[in-house]
């Protein structure tokens, strides 16, 4: 039994010693250099591969960029024919459009500025109301069928935007504000107030329908000498109308510039 145990440990001892022999590490040293070599090997074939195909590409490329590029550039092209007047083109009644225009893309508010001698007026124009845009929708259409207007009279009727006027003197914080909206024919004056500084109780307001005939007349003409008239409201109009246009426009313009760097 005892030399059955010690044949049994030589024979344990000898696959112990083949096991760490540098034989076997040697061996198993080789199968994976040839592992590594195989797979830098592979990668060569794709790179090789790929750079094959290259010149191809960018051709390609090059042609889609400019088939873009020549169709964007077609847009363009039609987007300024279409675009509204800017803020510094003649009005209808023949002078320059005074005010500068505040117009910021995904705002709905619109801003407008300017100095007349010692004021400062700025308009504050309003975006629409849903179910005011409804009411109007529907008076127009009873209109049209009533009345049988023509599309140029249909055009001018629709014109139709609230704003706010204020006008202001010196830096004391206090000014004249006007609740009024614009047609194509006429500036109606809804309210009327002057404000004070932030924190004073002296404001007033009133219903400007309340005020006698004179005064009403003498206020008309208060806005009008400052830029407040029908024709501003039409230009005004005209530009709201178009503001999709122009974002659009500078989209194009974007989108352009990007594909050609």
């Amino acid at each position: 039994m005892s030399l059955f145990r010690r044949a049994s440990s030589s024979l344990a001892t000898l696959a112990f010693r083949a096991v760490r022999s540098p034989v076997s590490l040697r061996s198993g040293a080789v199968s994976a250099e040839r592992l590594i070599l195989r797979n830098q090997q592979l990668s060569r074939r794709s790179v090789f591969s790929f750079s094959r195909f290259s010149p191809e590409i960018a051709v390609a490329k090059r042609i889609a960029d400019e088939n873009l590029v020549s169709v964007l550039e077609s847009e363009i092209e039609c987007a300024v024919h279409e675009e509204a007047p800017d803020e510094n083109d003649v009005m209808e009644d023949g002078t320059l459009f005074p005010f500068e225009i505040i117009d910021t893309p995904g705002e709905g508010t619109l801003f407008l500025t300017r100095k007349f001698e010692d004021e400062t007026i700025q308009v504050e124009v309003s975006p629409y109301d849903d179910d005011e845009e409804e009411e109007e929708e529907e008076e127009e259409e009873e209109a049209e069928e009533a009345e049988a207007q023509s599309d140029d009279e249909d055009e001018e009727s629709s014109v139709r935007i609230p704003m706010v006027v204020s006008v202001s003197k010196g830096d004391d914080g206090v000014c004249l504000e006007f609740g009024v909206t614009g047609y194509a024919d006429e500036t109606v004056i809804d309210t009327l107030s002057i404000k004070q500084p932030q924190g004073s109780e002296n404001e007033g307001a009133c219903d400007f329908e309340d005020l006698n005939e004179n005064l009403q007349k003498a206020f008309h003409r208060f806005l009008e000498i400052r830029g407040i008239k029908p024709s501003f409201t039409r230009f005004l109009a005209d530009h709201v109308a178009n503001k999709d246009s122009r974002v659009y426009l500078q989209w194009l313009k974007d989108v352009k510039s990007f594909v050609e760097k």
